[in-house]
């Protein structure tokens, strides 16, 4: 996919000229990126997608019942693998179909999907939206009640203000009557999350260093992702994956328009906070975003949850 050039110039600029150095993590998803994503959920060591899954096909019944929706509404849709779970319980329910919109920030692969779906679901009536759901966009005009969904914990990409102000974005688009779905990764035993951020495939690795081709692709910058290790350590104070790229060598990194970077052994570039949640942390997330928690859905393990609001 292509990012917005002036954009991607104005993030780089300010993410390695900040206190740690960072890149945001919207950068990981051109279509590579997003292949390799894909790729990541369907890992042993990554248990979130898994689980999530599982407990959605458990609950999808409960969920779409108590919801009742007409239109199913998805932040970063991406493959709309585990959201056929829910489509699959909106179509057994409705006697006059239902909608689809899901929102993604990659073009190719929101468009791949959707050809699929509609392959796969010839009476449901899907409307992509190509969008960055940080950003304002626009919904298409669709069949009331909606749920809006937002799965795969990636909610805990994003510190307690910009997550607040993510969901409040949400809350806005929905009308009285609609829903909210909300998932996040639990907090449990930090080595086990820890192994679902360093797979023994080097996938997660790839998908880190991938960023950087990004920016090369987008800015025509020079980085040599070779010269960069993955690393990805569980902070137990603020209860959150840290992921980084380590440069491993004292190298120069060119980059128009911003001028030469340079990197000593071990100088560290931030690109990915995962936040995990509990009960208390996920109510008080909602309620700050002028919702109120409906349902909380759980597995017996303690893994995943997803959250059920209302405004």
């Amino acid at each position: 996919m292509t990012f917005d050039r002036n954009l991607m110039l104005s993030d780089v600029r300010a993410g390695l000229a900040a206190h740690p150095r960072q890149l945001p993590s919207k950068y990981f998803y051109d279509e590579r990126g997003s292949q390799l994503f894909d790729e990541i959920t369907r890992l042993p060591e990554y248990y979130p997608t898994r689980v999530e899954r599982a407990l959605l096909q458990h609950r999808a019944p409960a969920i779409i019942a108590i919801a009742q929706p007409a239109t199913l509404i998805e932040l970063g849709a991406g493959s709309s693998d585990k959201t056929r779970l829910l489509l699959d319980e909106m179509l057994r329910s409705r006697r006059s179909g239902a909608t689809y919109i899901p929102v993604d920030v990659s073009a190719d692969f929101l468009t791949n999907s959707v050809a699929q779906l509609r392959t796969e679901y010839p009476a449901l009536a899907t409307h992509p939206v190509v969008a960055d759901f940080l950003a304002h966009f626009a919904l298409p005009e669709h069949p009331s009640p909606a749920l809006h969904a937002f799965l795969g914990s990636t909610i805990g990409n994003f510190t307690p203000e910009p997550a607040t102000e993510l969901v409040s974005s949400v809350r806005e688009r929905m009308t009285i009557g609609d829903f909210f779905l909300l998932g996040v990764d639990l907090r449990k035993d930090p080595l086990l999350i820890e192994r679902a951020y360093n797979d023994s495939r080097g996938v997660t690795a790839e998908f880190n260093r991938n960023i950087l081709n990004v920016i090369n692709n987008g800015l025509g910058s020079d980085f040599d992702t070779s010269m960069f290790d993955h690393n990805a350590v569980y902070n137990t104070d603020e209860h959150r994956i840290e992921m980084r790229l380590i440069s491993r060598a004292t190298q120069d990194v060119h980059i128009p328009d911003i001028g030469d970077i340079t990197f000593v052994p071990g100088d560290a570039i931030l690109t990915e906070l995962s936040y995990k949640y509990d009960l208390d942390a996920a109510t008080t997330l909602l309620t700050r975003s002028g919702l109120r928690l409906e349902e909380w859905f759980a597995d017996d393990a303690g893994m995943f949850a997803l959250a059920l609001a209302t405004r």
